[in-house]
């Protein structure tokens, strides 16, 4: 296990009550999160974070190691230090990493909330090979803009995400921020390939699982989704209306809603176990 110190890794907690771990996705820091925090106006005790290489999270994978090892060291570091069982919720690459901590069962969670996670490696084996060339296709065409001099080469990938036109319409400082992290973006993607994932060892995770995708998301993030709720033994999922990839920022309080209600839910199953015993 990586061997990690406090300066290395963002750590920002705020509120009381149940605590919920988010962890954000690609070109983003845990600031990322302040529309849905501010929704649930400190009822919850929130602890965020920023993935390798964004933020002021240090980098450790390279080119020769790129696994997502790195990142799940990282986020169990973060979890241990909030010294309770955490609600671990995660957008996009971070709800693969948060995907990848609930797999490794080394931290202690009380469920896990996952939003449009790229779990590209589970479409292949479900058969869906159709959805897995179109990330293929569009990751493709990426790197090569990206190796070819194009700065704004990552605006294909957001695009996908998030419709023709999401990254123009973004503010300046956010697309600022997304073309100078794109050789971070890319190690991400690197890690999402490699990260081998079958309906086997989904059915492992013990936890209660939601997972979110958006009704105008892409046809292949959408199928992810459903292969992880069929996969998961205790997963349970929803679909957020007019949303895309980003909703955490464009349908904060839908999410904050769903999210909400899956953490107080468990809860509640909680306290009645320990009236019981």
């Amino acid at each position: 296990m990586s061997k990690w110190v406090l300066d290395e890794i963002d750590y920002a907690e705020s509120g009381r009550g149940p605590t919920i771990v988010l962890v954000p996705g690609s070109c983003s820091t845990g600031a990322a999160w302040r529309p849905v925090m501010s929704i649930w106006n400190q009822q919850f005790h929130c602890v965020t974070t920023s993935l390798l290489g964004y933020g002021q999270t240090v980098e450790t994978r390279s080119q020769v190691d790129r696994s997502i090892l790195h990142e799940t060291d990282m986020l169990e570091s973060v979890i241990r230090r909030t010294g309770k069982p955490v609600h671990l919720v995660g957008h996009s690459f971070g709800g693969l990493v948060a995907l990848a901590v609930a797999l490794r069962n080394r931290v202690q969670l009380s469920s896990l909330v996952v939003i449009e996670p790229p779990a590209v490696g589970l479409l292949p084996e479900r058969g869906e090979l159709k959805h897995y060339e179109a990330f293929r296709r569009m990751t493709s065409a990426y790197f090569a803009a990206y190796q070819s001099g194009d700065v704004a080469a990552i605006e294909g990938m957001i695009d996908f995400y998030g419709g023709v036109g999401t990254f123009a319409a973004w503010p300046d400082r956010v697309r600022a921020y997304a073309v100078d992290t794109t050789s971070v973006n890319i190690l991400d993607w690197a890690s999402a390939y490699g990260f081998e994932l079958s309906a086997a060892s989904l059915a492992a995770i013990q936890v209660p699982a939601l997972v979110l995708w958006g009704e105008a998301s892409d046809p292949a993030m959408q199928r992810i989704g459903a292969l992880l709720v069929e996969s998961i033994n205790h997963g349970t999922s929803a679909m957020v209306d007019g949303a895309a990839h980003f909703m955490i920022a464009t349908h904060a309080t839908e999410v904050a809603c769903f999210i909400a209600e899956h953490v107080r839910r468990v809860e509640s199953r909680h306290r009645c176990h320990d009236l019981l015993v």
